[in-house]
């Protein structure tokens, strides 16, 4: 049980850290304000190897694991929280198609999408199956060489922006064994899009409604079998869950860094209150609930890297932990601010917009409650 990292790990986590604060963290505020997708930041992060951190070095990725793939996401989201979680669905969908798709399927999809040449987005939610996400109605019919799709998707990363849609459907009948997964491109008949989601935080992604009507895709684009879908969908959050946990701890830690930082500053009867004792206990709190969540996020890390039995639980753990932890210390650091954590001059207000989301997204932190009691009961 060794916690110390290799030189090549620390090397890739500074690198990270120098995009974070080169390339992300001056324009956050503005991607904030004016809801800008990023899509050149992103293939500049691409071209570092970003954007295929555990995709296979045959087809452009790095290869990496993914507890490398924490250490880089924590540091991206310490810059800007919502690009880098942006990023994270990318990698999560490209290691599906990695994983899961044939070969020639791999070899047509994955080298656009390492180099963000083409932008993936992930479809599993649907306007009537959130929680409950075997039950998913968007339907896919055989018809010769291709499926025709029809349905609805909800709350899509990407929607509208992305190239590659990889998508649940219902090929068979009732329950998670009647689903496949297929990649649906953009321009493909019959797909479009709903409105730009109007949204707390999370702004430098779009975000909207997928819809098919009579969409005929090339079967040729079924990732896996027919069937196996709904056991890729949860494959791949298990890494989300790690991933999106991750960009919590990094937006913690930027704003456990800045509150530490303005309390050295700010004096109130004549005293900096970095101290008066009560706020440096709360700040001792923060810290250390925030490297207990980070010890948890490794852990699962290296638990899904290895395929352990208990990967999945692990993951959940973590997810559940992590983003609780993170969204509290984002909120303890706000109030440490007082007035000035509620404007945005101070930056505290857009990490708490979006790590809030990281407590619904990925399997709601009740639904990663679920999977623990699950696991503790036997049933």
């Amino acid at each position: 049980m060794d916690f110390s990292l290799t030189d090549e790990q620390r090397a890739f986590r500074d690198a990270a850290a120098a995009f974070a604060d080169g390339e992300l963290a001056p324009h956050a505020d503005g991607w904030d304000r004016d809801k800008v997708f990023p899509v050149e930041t992103l293939r500049a992060a691409a071209a570092l190897g970003f954007a295929s951190i555990y995709v296979r070095e045959d087809v452009g990725g790095s290869a990496l694991t993914r507890l490398d793939a924490a250490l880089v996401f924590e540091e991206l989201a310490k810059g800007c929280t919502s690009t880098a979680a942006f990023l994270s669905i990318h990698n999560m969908v490209s290691w599906m198609i990695d994983s899961f798709a044939e070969e020639t399927v791999r070899r047509r999809f994955l080298p656009d999408l390492t180099t963000m040449t083409r932008i993936a987005a992930y479809c599993l939610t649907e306007p009537g199956s959130g929680s409950d996400a075997a039950s998913l109605s968007t339907r896919a019919v055989r018809d010769g060489d291709h499926y025709v799709l029809n349905g609805q998707k909800a709350f899509i990363s990407g929607g509208g922006a992305a190239d590659v849609y990889v998508c649940m459907v219902r090929t068979g009948d009732a329950g998670p064994r009647g689903i496949s997964c297929i990649a649906v491109e953009a321009g493909t008949p019959g797909l479009s899009f709903g409105a730009q989601e109007r949204k707390m935080g999370w702004n430098s992604q779009p975000t909207a409604a997928v819809m098919f009507e009579n969409c005929r895709v090339p079967a040729a684009n079924l990732i896996g079998d027919e069937g196996d879908g709904f056991r890729i969908a949860m494959a791949g959050l298990d890494g989300g869950r790690i991933n999106i946990a991750a960009c919590s701890l990094g937006a913690a830690q930027a704003c456990l860094e800045r509150a530490v930082g303005y309390m050295g500053e700010r004096a109130q009867f004549g005293t900096p209150i970095s101290q008066f004792q009560a706020l440096r206990f709360r700040v001792a709190d923060m810290a250390t609930e925030l490297e207990a969540a980070r010890l948890m996020v490794h852990r699962a890390a290296v638990k899904l890297d290895q395929g352990a039995p208990d990967k999945t639980v692990a993951a959940a753990m973590a997810k559940r932990f992590a983003t609780d932890t993170g969204f509290r210390v984002v909120n303890e650091a706000l109030q440490l601010h007082g007035g000035y954590g509620y404007l945005a001059d101070y930056g505290v207000e857009r990490y708490l917009r979006d790590v809030r989301v990281h407590q619904i997204l990925e399997g709601t932190n009740e639904v990663m409650r679920l999977i623990i009691a699950r696991d503790v009961f036997g049933q």
